[in-house]
This record gives C-alpha cells, structure tokens and sequence, in this order.
C-alpha cells in the first residue's frame, strides 16, 4: 500500500533537516536543565551552533553500554530523562513512555504495514516491564485500532482470542507467529482472519516470509529499540510491492559510523547504528545502539523522502576477527538466503575451528557441502558444518557467537 501516513514523509530532505535542528535546539536548551547525563555529554557544545548533519559529529557518541552503565551507576534513568518520573505514562527497566500521544512512533510505521483504523490487532509483544508490548499498543491507539493485549499469554489462550475476536493484524516475533500457525494446524483452529503481520525484534528471513506470503498473510518488519521505539520500517511501493530495505522513521536522525567512533563510513558501507531522537521526555543525542546496518539509495518509488537502511545486520559486538579477517554477521545472513530450508544459521567461533550450525528440518546429503562451500567463499574461512533439527538454535538475534577462551 503506497499511500502516505502524513506530508512529514514526503518533505523535502533539506525542509526536513532544518526542521529537524530546529527542534533539536529548542527541545535539548529546555532539557539539558532537568538532565544532568544530557547536559554533561554536551557540556562543551553550543547547542544554537549545531545547525547541520555535519555538526552533529561535535557531540561525543554515547554508547548503548555507556548509557546502562550509568543508569546503574545513577538509576533509575542515569540522568537522561528530562521528565520527573510520575509526570510519565509508562516507567519501564531502562526506558521510559510520556504522555504524549503516539509516544514511540510506531503508528506510521503500523500504517505503512497496511494496518488501518477500525482493525483489531493481536499484540503478542511483552507488556512487563519492557517496551515492546507498549510500542504496539500506543501506536496502534493513535492509528485507531483495537488491541488484543495478548501480551506472553499460552499460545492456547491466543488461539481461543484469535478464534473468538477475528483480529486482522499480528504483532509481534517473527518465530512466534510460525509457531501461533503451527498450533493452530495441529488443533485444527481457524486463524484466517490475521491478513496482516507486523513484525520486529527477531530476524525475518526470506524462507519465514515466504512461508506466511504462503497462507495469506502479508508481513513487513520494522527495526525498534526500546530506548528509541521504531526507527525505520518497511513500506510498500507505488505497485503496491514491499521496496527492498526500510525508510527512516520521523523526527529522528540516523548516522552509519565506523564502529566505536563518531566517524561516517562510505555510502553504502556497513557500520554502526547512531541515532538522535529530539524528544521532550527522554531526548537522546547521537545514540550508539551497537546494531549494524548500511544507508541505501533515498526514496524507492513509495514517496517517501526520508534515509533509506538495510534495516538491522547484526550486533557490533558480533563481528570476530580471525587474523587480519574479520567476519560480520551480514556474510552469516547472506549464506542463509541461499538456503530456503535453512530456518536459522549461527557461526560458532571456538578455539578449535570455526562450525557453521544450521537448522534444517529435513538435511540432504549436499546441503553440509554446499554450506561449507559458501562459507568458505564469503567469508574467506574454512570450517566445518553441523545440522541440527528446529528449535536447537536459542530464538535471539546472534549470527555469530564467539566461545574463544581468549576471544
């Protein structure tokens, strides 16, 4: 579905930006004063000075470990929220909500998934203590839809609210889905009604979207964190077909450094995550997030106008070196797309040799060579393969796990 959210999506890049800076000067002048984190990360900036993406690089990165060390060390929130805590709507382990509507930004990103006013959405995200259960919930408000607070309920349970209330749209993890389908074929359960998916949190591969493009189910994924809600989404074209990649959400600024500094790579080059979301209550300035991914060419026939990524390739901390080699998780996720019935691939670095686990339900004699063909060939490494049945591998976002004793 190629039609718009709001005319924020379709601004000009340069009416954006210094809309975007305007902002930023009002909002973090007004802040500073009520968080003393923010103000120290800036103590030697003039913020009415920072007035392009170019002057952004003045401001030290602060680090996703940097910031839960200090919110440890100064808790609850390390002096970043610049709201008192009981004026807020939602006071969670490590973030927080306001008030204010739409709080994460998740409604235009719901909208693009083709998800409308008037729908009833199964919200199977946590609602304790973390922020993914309310990202949903406070966007899909704002959007005008009911919400089935399904929360971490037994996969009966949802069944039964599946069942009975007819939602529309699925949101939530990817592998929860599968495994919401899954049941439903086994109790012979009716769960037809879901057309829609919206999806983050756990990686989608190309055989898992297929799979539910297979029973009707059209799903779009978006990046989130629960520091900075949904940073960008996928979107649909003007033909109506999912654009490769995922356009920037609103009122955020991205950056793509080399990894643990505050330096832009090459357009097109893989680095880390650095975003600025201007916000009243929880303002954060040149954020590290440690996730990995690229920018990709603007706007791709949709309309919209803001960044273009990748979406999410993976942690920082990730990427292992074997000699002067390093291997990054995006080589990982670029052999799994060549095998469809690969449901999840994880490198296991040991002190020993470099193992390629895959999971597949039903192996064939090749497969074991052909993947240490194509890891040899990616990644420039040998190593040996093993095959495990589904479910083996933990349901977490690693590619790459590094067990040397002295990594």
């Amino acid at each position: 579905m190629s039609d718009h959210f709001d005319r924020y999506e379709t601004r000009t890049p340069k009416s954006r930006e210094n809309a975007f800076f305007r902002d930023l000067k009002a909002i973090v002048s007004v802040a500073k004063s009520r968080a003393a984190g923010l103000r120290k990360q800036i103590r030697n900036i003039n913020i009415t000075e920072i007035k392009r993406r170019e002057d952004l690089e003045r401001i030290p990165l602060l680090s996703k470990s940097d910031l839960r060390h200090q919110q440890a060390e100064e808790p609850p929130y390390g002096g970043y929220v610049a709201a008192r805590p009981g004026t807020l709507r939602h006071v969670l382990i490590g973030c927080v909500e306001g008030q204010a509507r739409d709080w994460w930004g998740a409604a235009r990103a719901l909208s693009a998934a083709g998800i409308r006013a008037g729908d009833v959405v199964l919200n199977c995200f946590s609602y304790h203590l973390s922020s993914a259960g309310h990202i949903i919930d406070s966007g899909a408000a704002a959007l005008g839809c009911a919400v089935i607070p399904a929360g971490k309920a037994p996969i009966e349970r949802q069944l039964d609210a599946i069942h009975e209330l007819k939602p529309v749209a699925y949101c939530g993890k990817p592998y929860f889905l599968k495994q919401l389908l899954e049941r439903a074929a086994e109790m012979n359960r009716d769960v037809s009604s879901i057309k829609r998916a919206f999806v983050f949190g756990a990686p989608l591969n190309d055989g898992l979207r297929a799979e539910f493009e297979s029973r009707g189910i059209t799903v779009r994924e978006a990046y989130a964190t629960s520091d900075l809600g949904v940073v960008a989404f996928e979107c649909d074209g003007t033909e109506g077909k999912r654009e490769s990649g995922m356009v920037l959400n609103e009122g955020l600024m991205l950056e793509i450094v080399k990894p643990g500094t505050g330096i832009p790579v090459s357009e097109g080059e893989i680095g880390e995550v650095v975003v600025t979301r201007i916000n009243v209550d929880y303002p954060l300035v040149r954020f590290a997030t440690g996730d990995l991914s690229r920018l990709l060419p603007a706007d791709a026939g949709s309309g919209r106008t803001n960044q273009r990524i990748a979406g999410w390739l993976g942690r920082v901390e990730q990427i292992v070196h074997l000699g002067e080699r390093a291997i990054l998780p995006t080589q990982v996720m670029e052999i799994a797309k060549h095998h469809a019935q690969v449901s999840r691939l994880r490198l296991v670095v040991q002190d020993s040799g470099i193992v390629l686990k895959a999971e597949c339900a039903e192996p064939c004699e090749s497969l074991s060579a052909e993947l240490a063909n194509e890891l040899k060939l990616i990644t420039g490494s040998g190593g040996r393969v093993e095959i495990v049945p589904p479910g083996t591998l933990p349901f977490d976002r690693k590619f790459i796990a590094d067990e040397r004793r002295q990594a």
